[in-house]
C-alpha cells in the first residue's frame, strides 16, 4: 500500500492566519539562523512527470535551493508556500527536521518502488551542513532495502559516500554541460563543471555507484554537437557509469522565471523558445529525441550507458525483518 501524500505539512489556515499578510511559510515555520523549519506530515512526494526523471516519488528533506539554477525544475512548489519561485526559491530554504521521522514510519508501508533524494532541493546544499538530515536517510532507505537514487551537484555527498556505498545507493551528479560561461549565467550558486567532475571520479573511487544527470540541456544555448560532445567526453573520461540526458522544462514557475531571464540575456531566442516549448513545459518530441539520440551515441563511443539505470530489488536488512 503506498503511504497518502498531501503537498505541504499543515492544516488549512484559521481566522486568526487568514488576517495574517505573511506568507503562508512565515506563519507556520520556525526561523533558525535564516531558514525556515517545518515539521512535516509526510515526505514521500509524487514526482511531477515534467521532472523528467525516472523515478515517481520522491523523499527532499529540504525545500528551495541555494545553488539557484535559472532552469531547476521545483519552483513552482514555493508558491505554495506564499513565496514567489524566483529569488525566494533561490534564498529562503525550508527544512524538515522531522524528515528521518517521517521517513521511517512512511517506509514500514512502503511498496518498495524505487525513490529519488533531492527534487524539491539539492539535498547536499549548504543548509545540510547545519541540520545533517542525510546520513539518517540513507540508514532509513539502506535498513529498508528500498532502491534510491541521491541527485546532488555538491562535493558535501563526500562526507557520506561511506554511508551511501553500503546502502547500495546510486548518485546521480549533474553535469549539463560544461561551458563555464554558461553555468555562471544559469547555475550562479553551484559548484562548476571542473568540481563536478572531481566529485564523480571521487564518487567511482569511493566506491559509489556514480551516474551524471545531462540536466537540463539548455535549447539553443548548449545542444550544439560539439558541446554535447564535450560534455561525454570528460564525463566519460571522470569515471561515471551512465548518463541520463534531460532536455530543459519549463513549468509553471520555473517558465517565467527562466523566459524573463532568456529575454534580458538572449532576446532573440524568446520566440524560438516559445515555439518549441508546449503549455505543460515540455519541449517538443522531435527536439527532445534528436538531443537525446545524440547522446546515447556519443556515450556509446564512450562506453557509458544512456538512460535511466534498472531498479534493483533488495532485501530488508535483517534488523527490519525482525520488527515485521
Amino acid at each position: 500500500m503506498r503511504v497518502p501524500l498531501v503537498d505541504v505539512g499543515w492544516d488549512a489556515l484559521s481566522l486568526v492566519d487568514a488576517a495574517d499578510e505573511r506568507p503562508l511559510i512565515e506563519r507556520r515555520a520556525v526561523v533558525r539562523d535564516g531558514f525556515y523549519e517545518v515539521q512535516a506530515r509526510t515526505v514521500i512526494e509524487r514526482v511531477p512527470q515534467v521532472a523528467g526523471i525516472a523515478q515517481r516519488w520522491a523523499v527532499s528533506p529540504y525545500r528551495g535551493c541555494a545553488h539557484a539554477c535559472r532552469g531547476c525544475g521545483a519552483r513552482a512548489g514555493h508558491r505554495r508556500l506564499g513565496l514567489d519561485a524566483g529569488p525566494d526559491f533561490d534564498t529562503r530554504i525550508v527544512v524538515k527536521p522531522n524528515a528521518v521521522d517521517r521517513l521511517r514510519a512512511e517506509l514500514a508501508r512502503w511498496d518498495g518502488q524505487e525513490l529519488a533524494v533531492g527534487v524539491s532541493g539539492d539535498c547536499y546544499q549548504v543548509a545540510e551542513r547545519t541540520y545533517r538530515l542525510m546520513p539518517g536517510v540513507i540508514a532509513a532507505l539502506g535498513e529498508a532495502a528500498v532502491p534510491f537514487t541521491v541527485y546532488t551537484k555538491s562535493a558535501l555527498v563526500l562526507r557520506d559516500a561511506g554511508l551511501l556505498a553500503r546502502a547500495g545507493a546510486r548518485v546521480a551528479v549533474s553535469i549539463a554541460f560544461v561551458d563555464e560561461r554558461i553555468r555562471r549565467a544559469v547555475e550562479p550558486g553551484a559548484p562548476g563543471g571542473q568540481a563536478r567532475l572531481e566529485l564523480v571520479s571521487a564518487l567511482v573511487e569511493a566506491g559509489v555507484d556514480c551516474r551524471v544527470l545531462m540536466a537540463p540541456v539548455l535549447p539553443l544555448l548548449s545542444d550544439a554537437a560539439d558541446q554535447l560532445a564535450a560534455t561525454v567526453r570528460r564525463v566519460a573520461a571522470a569515471g561515471a557509469r551512465a548518463v541520463e540526458p534531460v532536455v530543459l522544462r519549463l513549468p509553471p514557475g520555473t517558465r517565467q522565471w527562466y523566459m524573463e531571464w532568456l529575454g534580458q540575456a538572449h532576446p532573440h531566442l524568446v520566440e524560438r523558445y516559445e515555439e518549441l516549448y508546449d503549455r505543460a513545459g515540455m519541449p517538443s518530441a522531435g527536439y527532445e529525441e534528436r538531443i537525446t539520440g545524440q547522446i546515447a551515441q556519443l556515450c556509446g563511443v564512450y562506453g557509458m550507458g544512456c538512460g535511466p539505470a534498472p531498479v534493483e530489488r533488495r532485501e530488508p536488512a535483517a534488523a527490519q525483518l525482525a520488527l515485521v
